[in-house]
């Protein structure tokens, strides 16, 4: 089976052997991929295990559980990562993860931080992405103001009327 992280790799040579502690992930991006992978799969124990021992006792294990396995994951797109690698002690990925919950496509896009210590990578914390607020090109025309079309006629008497389409 591929992996869920869609790293393109067998589960077996992918996020198995460090969600199971058969091996530690040697990058901050391994770990993340693990926790991905451990949502998808419903391995809770991994997600509390994988956190940062300072910030345990703030992971709620009900609702992260429900959240886990009321969700359907389609998959995680890394795009972007800072340090995180073996030599390094903090490191930056920034994913998207794609599921269904109660019917809603969903998209969470976040920035996690992860710290090394002694050898071993946790995730610290997450900053949530937010889309960017949509920005109109073009002037908005007031109902008093002449229509653009050119009749003569107020916005709001001409293509500004309800059910008029522009």
């Amino acid at each position: 089976m591929k992996c869920p992280c869609h790293s393109g790799k067998d589960f077996a040579d992918c996020c198995e052997p460090i969600i199971e502690r058969q091996q530690q992930a040697v990058t901050a991006e391994q770990l993340m991929r693990s926790r991905y992978t451990a949502y998808a799969l419903g391995k809770i124990e991994w997600i509390i295990e994988s956190q940062s021992p300072d910030g345990r006792e703030l992971v709620d294990r009900k609702s992260t559980e429900e959240w886990s396995k009321r969700s359907t994951w389609h998959r995680m797109e890394v795009l972007n990562v800072e340090q995180g690698l073996a030599a390094d002690t903090e490191g930056f990925v920034e994913f998207k993860a794609y599921y269904t919950l109660g019917g809603e496509d969903i998209t969470h896009h976040e920035i996690a931080s992860f710290r090394q210590e002694e050898g071993t990578w946790y995730f610290v914390d997450g900053l949530e992405v937010k889309p960017r607020p949509f920005k109109r090109v073009e002037r908005k025309v007031g109902p008093n103001e002449p229509c653009p079309c050119g009749s003569g006629k107020k916005f709001k008497k001409c293509c500004g009327k309800p059910g008029v389409r522009v």
